[in-house]
């Protein structure tokens, strides 16, 4: 089963290749992706990592959680499971339902 690493802290100048020779070394890669700033596509200093193996993540995790690249420190950890959300949260109650009068 793929684990995903969430990677923040990275310089300006780091690319996903870069990231992919850096957690390579852990385990086999599945995929890198770097995320951008929408309005100017800058790097947001922060990506992902999905790895192949559990044990691969962990000891990417250990490695270089921490470790200095280039001039910053990577903060290195698990990523938070995507809860896939259908619709509007009505908080446990019944939504209420639409009127369809037209004024």
């Amino acid at each position: 089963m793929n684990t995903k690493l969430y990677v923040e802290n990275l310089a300006s100048a780091t690319t996903e290749s870069n990231l992919l020779d850096l957690f390579s070394a852990y385990g086999n890669v599945v995929g890198v992706s770097l995320l951008k700033d929408g309005t100017d596509e800058r790097p947001s200093g922060f990506g992902f990592v999905t790895m192949v193996t559990p044990e691969g993540a962990r000891a990417a995790l250990q490695a270089l959680n921490g470790k200095a690249v280039g001039t910053c420190k990577l903060t290195v950890s698990e990523a938070w499971p995507h809860k896939e959300q259908a619709g509007l949260s009505t908080g446990g109650r019944r939504p209420r339902r639409r009127s369809s009068y037209l004024f």
